[in-house]
């Protein structure tokens, strides 16, 4: 029978109650109990005096605990358990780089290897890492595979050399990895991308696009330094200067960062993994105007653990504006990172919040 986590139905505070009056140690890191009176949070197993149920709430996380105002517990320390949670998935990934490509790694495997069960393996490495131990390691291959394409590797020796047992499984990834077949991606395939630079409310701003849509929009203080960092990501492609095609994408982007229209319906082509497409759809039905933290994001892809990898995924947004990353602020409700500066992370938040107001 699986056990059941924070977003099963059958966890539900009642359960999580009976799991507190058991001291199950097995739902340690799935939920903290917070004490109302004493402004404590726990492990579900912790061995301090019972509480009334009327004084307890339930969170998924510690940091969420943080959030509300409550502090670790001095003798079951939680904090310490995450740390050791991610110590481990450290470990698990550090062996999973070293032996997937020339051993079969599953769940199993990993199990026996670091003599923990696969279910509180499989839901402790999704709660650090924000992606199950099977997609790290098809991550994994994948790099690998596209090293040994760069390296002028044929291509099934490429499929085999990454670990891959078939090149059926490769192909089925390529379109949004690598946006291209692989012979096109060893060959250094002419892929054309198409640029525009103009000055804007917030400095300059470039746009990329490929035949498919828009690949980059970036932010900066000069455009030679955005002109050179296109060049960097996209090494592989064909990149001329394109005003004329661009100048609708131009047009409608600058009249959003002035403050003229609240929305970019643009259409994009983007190289992700199938978690950062999670992510960035979750941030485009953040309405204008509104923020949302890390963790209510990681709440709205039903993967309310990966707080952390949601910031990740945010940063490697390639398409400023049109995917608001810049709508996601920290826990304390502080603007937090952002890839092309807080400062305009700041006035962004403030012209949306400004021009909904005075609608």
């Amino acid at each position: 029978m699986t056990q059941p986590t924070l977003n099963d139905a059958a966890l539900t505070p009642d359960a999580m109650w009976q799991a507190v009056l058991a001291d199950d140690a097995t739902l340690d890191g799935v939920f903290v109990i917070a004490v109302r009176t004493t402004g404590i949070y726990c492990r579900p197993s912790c061995t301090a005096r019972l509480p009334k149920r009327e004084n307890i709430e339930f969170f998924p996380t510690n940091d969420d605990a943080r959030a509300a105002g409550y502090r670790a517990c001095k003798r079951c320390h939680p904090d310490d358990l995450q740390d050791a949670h991610a110590q481990l998935i450290a470990q698990v990934c550090r062996f999973i780089d070293a032996h997937s490509l020339d051993e079969r790694i599953t769940l199993e495997r990993l199990s026996e290897e670091f003599h923990i069960s696969p279910f509180h393996l499989h839901r402790t490495f999704k709660r650090v890492m924000g992606i199950t131990p099977a997609a790290y390691v098809d991550t994994v291959r994948m790099t690998m595979f596209k090293q040994e394409l760069k390296a002028d590797s044929p291509v099934l020796d490429a499929v085999y050399a990454a670990g891959f047992s078939s090149n059926s499984l490769v192909y089925a990834r390529t379109d949004e990895q690598l946006g291209m077949t692989p012979t096109v991606y060893r060959e250094g395939a002419p892929v054309a991308i198409g640029y525009a630079v103009t000055p804007s409310a917030l400095g300059w701003l470039l746009v990329a696009a490929t035949e498919r849509g828009i690949c980059a929009v970036k932010l900066g203080d000069d455009a030679e330094s955005l002109v050179a960092e296109l060049r960097g990501e996209f090494s592989a492609a064909r990149i001329t200067v394109d005003d004329h095609g661009l100048h609708t994408a131009l047009e409608v982007i600058t009249c959003y960062l002035a403050g003229e229209t609240p929305h970019l319906d643009l259409p994009l082509d983007l190289r992700a993994t199938a978690f950062q497409r999670q992510v960035w759809e979750a941030l485009c039905h953040i309405p204008y105007g509104e923020t949302r933290t890390y963790a209510q994001v990681a709440a709205a892809i039903d993967q309310p653990n990966a707080a952390r990898a949601v910031g990740s995924a945010c940063g490697s947004n390639q398409t400023a504006l049109i995917i608001p990353c810049h709508r996601v602020v920290r826990n304390d409700g502080a603007e937090g990172g952002y890839r092309w500066g807080v400062a305009r992370k700041f006035q962004l938040l403030a012209m949306e919040r400004e021009r909904r107001m005075g609608d």
